[in-house]
């Protein structure tokens, strides 16, 4: 392989390697294409709450340049981030200063806030307490407001229009299956940021809010774990992609009845995973069995930034084939984000690549065992002892990134 100025040049017998360039085995591992995880929240970790929206701004921003540190030695060097509650446009800064190169971590793109109608999944108004006159989020209900918060997510410079379309579990006053938006006001929402040439995401559990979203237009779903055979097959003939965040949910589902693990968890979240067991098993079934684009996206936030890679083996537990996850978290994530440069090793593309050490075809798990991460062609992560930060990857003039 020959990488020039970050891409990958040739490949293959197609590389004319120069005679002084060093070289690189690796018998006893996979190479992969630098991996992409389309549903993170840097922003956040999994033991905050809702009233940290009044941690101070500088100090949020360190935690996230840890959580795209950690997020890129596990491999995953394009990340597309999923929206917060926060005032500031966080993520929009944090963009431009890994572009700038003045912070490491993945290749970055982002929905800035998730718009929501009040009361619903992205309304934390509730963490202030009795303050009826302040309310926190990106708060739009009817066509005047959400054209107003569409139009200023694409001013703070988003690459994706995020909206809740259902309720969820985590938040405190709806539920999964209850439908948040119209459909005429989904309908406004998904052309507004259509005009701006901006596709959008939804938040959407529930069969009926998915299946309105789709039929709006939306590029992404987002979850979609109470969804039903005949609405897969609609987002499959629409060529529309669902995101599963497959280990949050299993966890959860799991642990229902282990006290401990709810013991930083509402007791209302409880009730709710619990209400709704057997509905996310048969879904994540479902999806297994459905040809709908599976993109990879783990909600890492939520689930801890170091556990990352675990959705590949959920995927795999609920029925998905192993070349169908190693896709949804390349080729197929690369296609979500309409990018033809990531998710595969050819020329013309970023030399972004990932050793794992084993056959993750054969045992998935080998996606936990990264041992060297390249990211435009500089290596970021080395743990295979066999010298990769001087060797080439590629033309001999692959560089080492300091990620201390």
């Amino acid at each position: 392989m020959l990488i020039e100025n970050g891409r990958i040049k040739a490949v293959g017998k197609e590389a004319d390697m120069p005679r002084d360039a060093g070289r690189l085995e690796l018998p006893e591992h996979t190479l992969l294409p630098g991996l992409i995880d389309c549903h993170v929240h840097p922003v956040d970790t999994p033991d905050a709450t809702d009233s940290d929206v009044m941690v101070p701004l500088g100090v949020r921003h360190l935690n996230v340049v840890t959580a795209l540190r950690t997020l890129l030695s596990k491999g995953f060097t394009t990340v597309r981030t999923m929206g917060s509650a926060l005032p500031e446009p966080l993520v929009t800064i944090v963009r431009d200063s890994v572009d700038a190169g003045l912070i490491s971590g993945p290749r970055l793109y982002i929905a800035p806030h998730i718009i929501s109608a009040r009361g619903a999944h992205g309304d934390v108004s509730a963490s202030l307490g009795s303050r009826p006159d302040v309310e926190v989020g990106v708060l739009a209900d009817g066509e005047h407001e959400i054209l107003r918060a569409v139009r200023s997510e694409a001013r703070l410079g988003a690459d994706w229009i995020k909206f809740g379309g259902t309720g969820g579990f985590f938040s405190p006053s709806d539920s999964p299956e209850q439908v948040t938006y119209t459909r005429h006001e989904m309908e406004t929402l998904v052309a507004a940021a259509t005009d701006l040439g901006l596709p959008c995401a939804v938040h959407a559990f529930g069969d009926e809010g998915v299946l309105r979203a789709v039929r709006a237009g939306v590029r992404s779903v987002e979850h979609g774990s109470l969804v039903k055979p005949a609405t897969l097959a609609v987002m499959e003939e629409r060529g529309t992609f669902l995101v599963p965040t497959a280990t949050v949910l299993s966890r959860a589902v799991n642990a229902v009845d282990d006290d401990e693990y709810w013991q930083q968890r509402t007791p209302r979240a409880r009730q709710k995973f619990r209400s709704y067991r057997d509905g996310l098993r048969e879904g994540a079934h479902a999806i297994a069995e459905s040809g709908v684009k599976i993109a990879y996206g783990t909600d890492a936030g939520v689930l801890p930034h170091e556990d990352v890679q675990t959705d590949f083996i959920t995927m795999v537990e609920n029925g998905v084939h192993p070349l169908r996850a190693l896709k949804s978290a390349t080729s197929t994530a690369a296609e979500l984000l309409r990018a033809d440069d990531i998710g595969r090793i050819a020329p013309g593309a970023h030399a972004d690549l990932v050793a794992v050490r084993g056959v993750p075809l054969r045992d998935i798990t080998a996606m936990t065992r990264v041992e060297l991460v390249v990211q435009g062609g500089m290596v970021v992560r080395d743990d295979t002892g066999r010298g990769a930060g001087a060797a080439a990857v590629g033309d001999g003039r692959c560089g080492r990134r300091d990620t201390r």
